[in-house]
C-alpha cells in the first residue's frame, strides 16, 4: 500500500505540473527602461515604454522627439503626455528621445538629424529583444517635428516609418529664414546651421523636409495654430500642398486661435486625431 500511495503522489504531482503549464498565460509584463544609450554622447539617450503582452508582430512603436529650437529642450518635455498616449494606445510601445543640442558653435546641424537616424537604427536593432515590431510612427513638436519629418521623408529607406505627426514644425528653412515671424528666428537658424541660406545653401536645402517629399512619403498628420508667433502656419500649409501634389495621404488640423502649443479642449482634440490617424494608417 505504501508503494501505491507514493506512485499516486508522483502521478498527482506530474498531473498538476502539466495542468499548470497548460493554463499558464503567455504574458509579458509592461516595462519602462530609462536613459537607454543609443550612442556614446551624454544626450544620446532615450526612455522606452513597453506595453504588457507585446509581440514582434503586432506591437507598434511611437517615437517622440522634443522641441526647443534644436538648442534646448529635453525628452522630459513629453513626460506629461506619455500617460495619455498609453491610456489611449495601450498596445503601443513608446520611445522618448533626447539628442545632442546645438550650442556655442558645437553640435551644429546635421548633428541632430544624425542622432535621430542613429536612434531609429538602434530601435530597429533591438526590436527582437524588446519584442516589438518594426512598424514605427514619429511624433515631434516644433524643432522635434522638423526632425521627425526630415527623417520620415529623407531616411526611411527601409520603410519602417509608417506615419509621421508634426506639431507646428518647420518644414522649409529658407523661407523660414527669409520671412520670419519673429526677428530672432534668422539668428537661431544661422547659429544652428552654421550660416545663412546665402552662405550655406546646401545645408538649408538638405535640412528642409519639404525638399524630400515624394510619392513614396509616409502618411502625414500636421497640426498648427493660427496665432503661432514662432513658426508660421504657412510652414505646414506648404508641406500639406506638396504632399497632396505627390498623392501622399495627409491631414492638416488648424486651430485658428492657438499659438505655439495648446492645452484644454484643443489638446484633447489633438489626441483624438492622433489616435484616429494611427489607427487608420497603422492598424
Amino acid at each position: 500500500m505504501k508503494s501505491v500511495a507514493i506512485l499516486y503522489l508522483i502521478l498527482s504531482l506530474l498531473s498538476c505540473d502539466k495542468a499548470d503549464k497548460a493554463v499558464e498565460p503567455n504574458t509579458i509584463d509592461a516595462q519602462t527602461i530609462s536613459n537607454v544609450a543609443y550612442g556614446s554622447e551624454s544626450k544620446q539617450k532615450m526612455d522606452i515604454y513597453l506595453p504588457a503582452n507585446r509581440n514582434s508582430t503586432d506591437t507598434k512603436l511611437i517615437v517622440l522627439i522634443h522641441g526647443g529650437g534644436w538648442s534646448a529642450g529635453d525628452k522630459q518635455d513629453f513626460n506629461t503626455f506619455i500617460a495619455e498616449l498609453q491610456r489611449r494606445l495601450p498596445n503601443y510601445a513608446i520611445a522618448n528621445l533626447n539628442y545632442q543640442l546645438a550650442e556655442n558653435s558645437n553640435n551644429l546641424f546635421p548633428t541632430q538629424e544624425n542622432d535621430i537616424e542613429n536612434a531609429i537604427a538602434f530601435l530597429v536593432s533591438k526590436s527582437a529583444e524588446y519584442k516589438i515590431s518594426k512598424r514605427y510612427a514619429l511624433l515631434g513638436a516644433s524643432a522635434g517635428a522638423h526632425l521627425a519629418l526630415l527623417h520620415a521623408y529623407k531616411h526611411n529607406t527601409d520603410s519602417h516609418i509608417k506615419a509621421v505627426i508634426s506639431l507646428f514644425g518647420p518644414t522649409e528653412l529658407v523661407s523660414l529664414y527669409n520671412d520670419p515671424i519673429i526677428s530672432s528666428l534668422p539668428l537661431l537658424l544661422s547659429g544652428v546651421l552654421g550660416g545663412t541660406p546665402t552662405t550655406k545653401p546646401a545645408i538649408y536645402q538638405q535640412s528642409s523636409p519639404y525638399n524630400f517629399v515624394s510619392a513614396q512619403s509616409c502618411p502625414t498628420l500636421l497640426f498648427h495654430g493660427g496665432a503661432d508667433q514662432v513658426i508660421p502656419a504657412s510652414q505646414s500649409t506648404i508641406l500639406r500642398d506638396k504632399l497632396a501634389a505627390n498623392g501622399v495621404s495627409n491631414q492638416y488640423v488648424f486651430y485658428p486661435t492657438e499659438g505655439h502649443g495648446w492645452i484644454g479642449v484643443n489638446l484633447t482634440d489633438s489626441f483624438d486625431k492622433v489616435v484616429a490617424f494611427l489607427q487608420q494608417h497603422m492598424p
